[in-house]
């Protein structure tokens, strides 16, 4: 107890100091034991595998991912489980939407396909969208569903992130396709009012035709009545003409041929006129 005081060197001191020291580090291990006090307790120090146990965790959190992959994004964040969970959470949404994404390609190059190939074809929804729920009541019981799996709260954030992103990309893609068929139904509808307006026109310009036609022939017919008036009228000045120089004159029996000859023509005049009026 004096030596403790006084600074000097204890027992246990010398123990350690001699355990330190060059000579005693190339003993075995059996002499170092028995050079050490029976009365110091020879302490372990055991860690627990933090690594291995983490990794549970996320595979609990994450079954579907490969434990290589649950152990590299543990290493690339340092053994920091919150950090590893943040960066699987971000894998798997982008996983989601890469998935998303080619359904909806898939979806749009069907939809394209359908309406190129023809009009008889009728527009139909992508086979790929069978796997999503189909109305409300669905959606609520994969909803529920897919709460009642989640292991944490940041797990249900990520499940209800998830689902709300596939029913807005749903949505979407039922009112692109809705849209589609709606554009079809009118774009057919169009073209029949089309076919009947062209049908229309056809039968109206063969009226117009007919019409002037008609028209054409009345014009020739009128110019041919009103030549033939001229000739009348002329007929019957040459008639007054012959009439009165025959009062005059008093030429007999020529006169009477002559008088003869002005009837025949007035007579004939006239048929003329009456044939051209009745044609």
């Amino acid at each position: 107890m004096s030596a403790i005081v006084c600074g000097k060197r204890s027992y246990f001191e010398d123990i350690d100091a001699g355990a330190s020291s060059p000579a005693a580090a190339s003993l075995p291990a059996y002499k170092k034991l028995r050079c050490s006090s029976s009365t110091s307790p020879v302490r372990f120090t055991y860690s627990p595998p933090v690594h291995t146990s983490s990794v549970d965790q996320l595979k609990d959190l994450f079954p579907e991912l490969e434990i290589q992959l649950l152990e590299k994004a543990l290493e690339e964040s340092v053994n920091d489980l919150d950090l590893a969970i943040k960066k699987l959470h971000e894998f798997c949404r982008g996983h989601v939407n890469e998935k998303i994404d080619t359904t909806e390609e898939n979806a749009t190059m069907e939809k394209v396909a359908s309406q190129t190939s023809g009009d008889s074809v009728p527009l139909q929804e992508p086979q790929t969208q069978n796997n999503l729920p189909a109305d409300g009541a669905e959606w609520v019981d994969l909803f529920v569903r897919e709460m009642m799996s989640a292991t944490s709260i940041d797990d249900a954030r990520f499940r209800a992130a998830r689902i709300l992103e596939s029913l807005e990309k749903s949505i979407s893609s039922r009112a692109c396709v809705e849209a589609a068929q709606n554009s079809h139904k009118e774009n057919l509808m169009l073209k029949e009012h089309i076919e009947v307006l062209l049908r229309d026109n056809t039968i109206l310009k063969r009226a117009v035709a007919i019409q002037y036609e008609r028209q054409k022939e009345n014009d020739e017919k009128s110019q041919e009545v009103q030549h033939v008036k001229q000739l009348l009228a002329q007929y019957q000045e040459q008639i007054r003409t012959l009439e009165v120089s025959l009062a005059h004159g008093g030429f007999g029996l020529l006169g009477k041929e002559l008088r003869l000859d002005t009837e025949f023509a007035a007579l004939s005049a006239k048929q003329l006129i009456s044939w051209a009026l009745q044609s």
